[in-house]
């Protein structure tokens, strides 16, 4: 059966999927195999599981960012780092790294001098994951400034944590 050898494919693909420090190429082909089978065949017994790497595979692309912004941020080079983590935000966020992300952007702008930026990326923080550890650190960061979170409706980050699903 057709679906049944697509799924092999994807399954191939899958099991092929490296840690986060190393090339991602396998997670992009487990998502185009596998959402292959799921819009071919959406009855098919094999979407479920399908869907399940889909979303494996997504949240590892979006950790593969998050690895490369943290690098980044961890060398000062700034732009490179929010470019990394507004990846994260706009292109997966309904995957387990916004929160970080979110945090992330938070810390890189204020260190950047762009604390309406970074006042927003809080808020939107604070708005989706309120007990998280990420705003609570993020919270401090801006308080110890004598800032506060508060968003920016023209902002990016304002527009984007609107489509924010979690993980």
């Amino acid at each position: 059966d057709a679906a049944y050898a697509q799924y092999i494919i994807g399954l191939s693909y899958y099991r092929q999927i490296k840690d986060v420090t190393q090339d991602q190429k396998e997670a992009r082909q487990t998502i185009q195999t596998m959402q292959d089978l799921v819009t071919r065949w959406p009855n098919s017994e094999y979407v479920p599981d399908a869907k399940d790497k889909i979303r494996f595979a997504t949240d590892q692309l979006a950790g593969k960012e998050m690895q490369v912004g943290r690098y980044y941020l961890e060398r000062r080079e700034y732009i490179a780092a929010v470019k990394r983590f507004r990846t994260v935000v706009e292109t997966y966020s309904n995957t387990r790294h916004v929160e970080e992300a979110l945090a992330r952007l938070t810390e890189t702008y204020y260190a950047m001098g762009l604390t309406s930026e970074a006042q927003t990326a809080a808020a939107v923080l604070g708005t989706n994951y309120p007990d998280s550890q990420w705003y609570k650190d993020s919270y401090k960061l801006l308080q110890s400034n004598g800032l506060e979170p508060r968003e920016n409706a023209g902002s990016w980050i304002s527009k984007a944590g609107k489509l924010i699903t979690g993980a």
